[in-house]
């Protein structure tokens, strides 16, 4: 069983930044995938960020330029650097592991961004 931790969020002003991190519990971490996730109210949950063992990343196209994903394999970790910050950003943020088929979730960390 993987535990995933996240922790970073919060209200931030439009045009502001944040960094959202997640660390993760076990040895193999290195191995997994890891993906950031947000839902706002009331719509689907969407992929926002994703970074493969090797390191390679893609995202969606709404944060595209403003949002970078990145690992610390040393540390368990996942984070996602939010700048530019839009109003549209707000949700609630998961980090997601995957790894042989098996996915993994936290447990969701809340982003408004308001003015």
């Amino acid at each position: 069983q993987v535990q995933l931790v996240e922790s970073g969020g919060g209200l931030v002003q439009p045009g502001g930044s944040l960094r959202l991190s997640c660390a993760a519990s076990g040895s193999f971490f290195s191995l997994a995938a890891m993906a950031w996730y947000r839902q706002a109210p009331e719509k689907q949950r969407e992929l926002v960020a994703v970074i493969t063992s090797r390191g390679d990343t893609n995202y969606a196209d709404s944060v595209k330029g403003r949002f970078t994903i990145s690992r610390d394999n040393a540390k368990n970790t996942v984070y996602l650097q939010m700048n530019s910050l839009k109003p549209d950003d707000t949700a609630v943020y998961y980090c997601n592991y995957e790894l042989v088929g098996r996915a993994y979730w936290g447990q969701g960390t809340q982003i408004t961004v308001s003015s």
